[in-house]
């Protein structure tokens, strides 16, 4: 799960060398490694150019090198660089390449069957230019095959941003774990399909790296997912309120409303104006509707602490009305979004502040949203990384925070962070962000911790997305999680 930055990457590779295992053992296993993995990609006998750059992925280059040649391929090495410049380990790989080495700026693609990118990998610290550049830009253009050894050359490894240009890899290898920047965009789309190859580097670094961000998968957070009990009761599985706005925008806190009651939550309740009664009760079966003028009101029907849960923001107004909606349900677990979240432009503190004594809190903006809401914090808005971005938003308002979008970003005020990787292009559509807000609140409901449970709806919102398959719709989206949850469950161990 653990996902590492260029920099801790480093560590481990420090780490391992210190605890025994020398540097030219792990890069012969990495090279061995990208080998095996170009071996996969085209017959032997074909022809395979191999790009290598002045540092460590070059080095990892020249062993891919010998090792496909002494496996009958046709391989020509071609390094960037004066030969000179090779330093260390790289120098000692490339000393045991008894083939020549051309200029890698001159370097022909004719007949090329497969091109092996060893430029740059993570090692990358500013844009790329010049030969480097040019290099780049013609390998795209010739429009071959490629391998990228650790990550596509010109892909910063931290933040998934093209530096300069990027080599458009049909397959990438990174070893002992992947990299932020395989899974951010636009990263992930020069990455091509992704192998993590263990080249002699123990698990036990880990620990002493301290990594804090993660794929989001289910392992990171199935541990803390409410499962039915046979014995159990609605009553135990929370009371959700879902807080609507008027009439002509009621149908996104239906949405949330009917997510949350899918995503697992005992008993959900629509809180509305009364003008948008009739339009809830006429649409909704399994949720029961209330009357509901105002803040006050709203005060008044949380009398009953059995109501534990709210989702403010689909449908519900922008303005200081929202404002003291949320004023009166601060004390409740809180999934915020959309509408509400717009409320507070440029006012993350002031939301802050109010939310400071919620027991959990989640806040789902897309990238429009967390501008408008961080507008006027440069400690927020600054950091070139999204994972950054989103974890410095998380501090500021001392709640789980989702950054969405295609590489979607939860990340937690204790620096923990996790980027989904799962969500199918046909997920952009509209409602889709309040079926997540629904389901995130499902989840707080039941007790599930905040970031947890931000991490866990963002997977479910993903495999239905994908369940569901082109064309969908949000209200497809509820349906299509009775399946993902069957799967999950059954991964779980869930008798059904």
């Amino acid at each position: 799960m653990e996902l590492l930055t260029p920099d801790e990457m480093g560590r481990a590779d420090a780490l391992t060398i210190a605890r025994g295992i020398a540097g030219h053992v792990l890069m012969e296993n990495a090279g061995r490694a990208v080998a095996a993995a170009a071996a996969r990609m085209v017959e032997i006998g074909r022809r395979v150019l191999v790009l290598c750059g002045p540092g460590n992925n070059g080095g990892d280059g020249f062993v891919a090198a010998r090792h496909l040649a002494l496996a009958g391929y046709q391989v020509r090495v071609a390094l960037l660089g004066p030969r000179t410049a090779l330093t260390g380990d790289a120098a000692l790989m490339a000393e045991r390449w008894t083939g020549e080495v051309e200029a890698a700026g001159h370097a022909s693609l004719d007949g090329v069957a497969l091109v092996i990118d060893a430029l740059f990998g993570a090692g990358l610290a500013r844009d790329l230019d010049g030969a480097a550049r040019a290099l780049v830009e013609r390998v795209n253009e010739a429009g071959l095959p490629v391998l990228a050894v650790d990550l596509p050359s010109g892909i910063d490894g931290a933040t998934g941003a093209v530096r300069g240009a990027a080599i458009r890899a049909r397959a990438s290898i990174t070893f002992f774990r992947p990299k932020p920047g395989h899974v951010l965009l636009p990263g992930r789309l020069y990455t091509g399909a992704l192998e993590v190859a263990q080249i002699g580097i123990g698990e036990g670094v880990l620990g002493a790296i301290g990594s804090r961000t993660f794929a989001n998968r289910p392992a990171l957070w199935d541990a803390q997912f409410p499962v039915p009990r046979i014995d159990g009761h609605k009553y135990d599985r929370g009371h959700l309120v879902a807080v609507s706005g008027p009439a002509q925008a009621a149908g996104a806190t239906r949405l949330a409303a009917r997510a949350a009651l899918r995503g697992g939550a005992g008993l959900v309740t629509v809180a509305c104006p009364p003008a948008a009664l009739s339009i809830h009760a006429t649409n909704l079966s399994a949720i029961m509707v209330r009357p509901v003028l105002g803040a006050s009101e709203l005060a008044r029907l949380l009398e009953d602490a059995r109501l534990c849960t709210i989702v403010i923001g689909p449908g519900v107004g922008v303005g200081e009305a929202t404002r003291q909606m949320l004023a009166a349900c601060a004390d409740r677990r809180l999934v915020l979004d959309a509408d509400l979240l717009t409320s507070f432009a440029g006012r993350a503190s002031d939301l802050a502040r109010q939310i400071a004594e919620a027991p959990a809190a989640i806040a789902t903006p897309h990238d429009g949203e967390f501008a408008r809401l961080f507008a006027g914090y440069d400690g927020v808005l600054g950091p070139a990384s999204k994972v950054e971005r989103a974890r410095a938003g998380a501090v500021q308002l001392g709640a789980a925070l989702v950054l969405k979008g295609p590489d979607t970003v939860v990340a937690s005020p204790d620096g923990r962070a996790a980027i989904a990787s799962n969500a199918p292009p046909w997920l952009a559509t509209a409602g889709a962000g309040d079926v997540l807000a629904g389901i995130c609140g499902g989840l707080l409901a039941q007790g599930m911790p905040a970031f947890e449970a931000a991490c866990a709806a963002v997977w479910l919102h993903g495999e239905a997305a994908t369940e569901a398959g082109p064309g969908l719709v949000a209200d497809d989206l509820i349906d299509a999680l009775r399946p993902v949850y069957a799967r999950l469950f059954k991964r779980l161990g869930v008798v059904g």
